[in-house]
């Protein structure tokens, strides 16, 4: 790796600016805001149930990534997948924590809460991972072992807002509106 190359799954050397580099880089610097998020749910028993949420994404994360990893087709058949199952999972999060929320009529920024600042965060991070995650999907040519991690993220960064308005919710915690006048 000091030489500027590193080795993705399949054993191919490419430049640490590769797109799949910068890609699954993204992914594993979401995994890792996730691990913090997690920490600030200690000691918030109203939040408790986002540790097992948190935990199953940092794993689908993972799955992601090796996939990202790789550009062998041989290899990228013997990895684990991300289907279609995963997201309708995600969604049904998402359709969860929207379920008590008053309805949005403006915008918010991010912050407030510290658990909610950080699910804003990661759902930042998701938005830059999906992005680099696309360009992998669109010069693949095997594009089905993209499009399923393209969507999970996308829905991602969705659960990540929704997470962020629930916190704030649960704790009364007021949500800071974006004053286009301050």
């Amino acid at each position: 790796g000091d030489s500027g190359q590193t080795s993705l799954v399949d054993g191919k050397l490419v430049p640490k600016f590769h797109s799949r580099v910068h890609a699954y880089g993204d992914v594993d610097e979401l995994n890792s805001a996730l691990g913090v998020f997690k920490q600030t749910l200690h000691g918030s028993p109203e939040l408790s149930e986002l540790n097992a949420i948190l935990f199953r994404i940092q794993n689908h994360l993972f799955n992601i990534g090796s996939l990202l990893a790789c550009e062998d087709q041989e290899v990228l058949k013997k990895l684990p997948t991300l289907s279609t199952t995963h997201i309708e999972w995600l969604e049904k999060q998402i359709d969860l924590f929207n379920q008590p929320l008053p309805t949005l009529k403006e915008f918010i920024l991010p912050g407030g809460q510290e658990s909610a600042a950080w699910a804003h965060m990661s759902r930042t991070i998701c938005r830059r991972a999906e992005r680099n995650v696309a360009e992998i999907h669109m010069n693949s040519q095997n594009v089905d072992v993209y499009r399923n991690p393209l969507v999970y993220l996308n829905r991602l960064s969705d659960f990540f807002f929704t997470t962020a308005r629930w916190i704030h919710f649960k704790t009364k915690t007021p949500e800071i509106k974006w004053d286009s006048k301050a």
